[in-house]
């Protein structure tokens, strides 16, 4: 099925924003890519780690994908940052909004792809957050604290942490605590900056597919070099515990090449880490729908079956909320 001019032409004028979501190796950045070729679409990222020069092989950073034989898909907030630079989900809606105004004043249309359900749902749901000043009195007296003390204080103060990796570096936990501090005795204030409207597209395959898809993509990360971009970004000035913050493959090839693991162990755990990563990224999909996300769900990133999907929306009405994006 190819999308003909009326639909595209309609499903413009009632949406302007096209999301693909899913969990790890469902094939969200292969739908994306040819779901911005037909509707003339540029790729925002929502991945939280393809921010990150060098990390290429761990964070499937396939830049292959966006090209082909019409040419390449713009793809905005990958490669920005080096791998030392803390981010947050304050940067990404930044960096976001600039990347869509930018999209839409050339006249393209923006695309996000990603599977962190933080930044989607700071996109899709307003967050209305303020930026947090770094309190330096505060910081010192954390740093006396220890690892344990630390965790208590956050999870006291935000009870539903969003991001486990928060409570495995100090330097993350002090940051996250610093901003949950500012925001309970200052609250979160923004003005209305650009109305969105999105249409959402989720990826669900089987459950056993997606468990032999994850399998085979971190055999085929490994054979091409997944432990020697790990020992490189070490050997580089990055520590193991800012690799361990890194993410999943970053902290268990690590545990690898310190010694801590063999080999065969560290597939193992780092296999099923993974699949319980997908879940984890599910649940947190449900979170969203029940805040009043509208997902779009497919069994599969099939292009012919999307395009069915947004043809079928073209004429209808939009139903759901506009809401504005907070300034900056």
């Amino acid at each position: 099925m190819i999308l003909n001019f009326s639909d595209i032409k309609r499903f413009k004028e009632i949406y302007n924003l096209l999301v693909v979501l899913g969990p790890t190796a469902s094939g969200k950045t292969r739908l994306a890519v040819s779901l911005a070729r037909a509707l003339n679409g540029e790729i925002i990222s929502a991945d939280s780690r393809q921010i990150y020069r060098g990390l290429d092989i761990g964070t499937g950073k396939e830049i292959s994908e966006y090209s082909g034989a019409w040419g390449s898909i713009p793809v905005h907030l990958i490669d920005i940052l080096a791998p030392d630079v803390e981010f947050s989900v304050f940067s990404f809606q930044k960096y976001f909004i600039k990347a869509f105004e930018e999209i839409s004043l050339h006249g393209n249309f923006p695309i996000m792809a990603g599977g962190t359900g933080l930044y989607l749902d700071s996109i899709l749901q307003g967050y209305r957050m303020a930026e947090v000043p770094e309190d330096e009195d505060l910081r010192r007296r954390l740093l006396a604290e220890d690892m344990e003390s630390l965790r208590r204080r956050l999870m006291t103060l935000h009870p539903s942490v969003h991001n486990t990796t928060d409570l495995l570096d100090k330097r993350r936990v002090i940051r996250a605590i610093e901003i949950a501090r500012f925001e309970k005795n200052k609250g979160k204030n923004s003005s209305p900056f650009h109305a969105i409207s999105p249409f959402v597209i989720g990826i669900h395959p089987n459950r056993e597919e997606l468990r032999r898809r994850i399998t085979l993509r971190l055999n085929a990360r490994i054979e091409e070099g997944l432990i020697e971009e790990v020992r490189q970004l070490h050997e580089k000035g990055l520590t193991w515990e800012r690799l361990d913050a890194l993410g999943l493959e970053y902290r268990y090839v690590g545990l690898y090449l310190r010694g801590e693991v063999d080999y065969d162990t560290m597939v193992k755990i780092l296999n099923t880490r993974i699949h319980q990563f997908g879940k984890r990224q599910e649940t947190w999909f449900r979170k969203m729908e029940k805040g009043g996300v509208v997902i779009h769900w497919l069994d599969n990133a099939d292009p012919e079956t999307a395009y069915a999907l947004i043809a079928s929306f073209a004429h209808r009405e939009k139903r759901g909320s506009i809401h504005g994006l907070p300034s900056q």
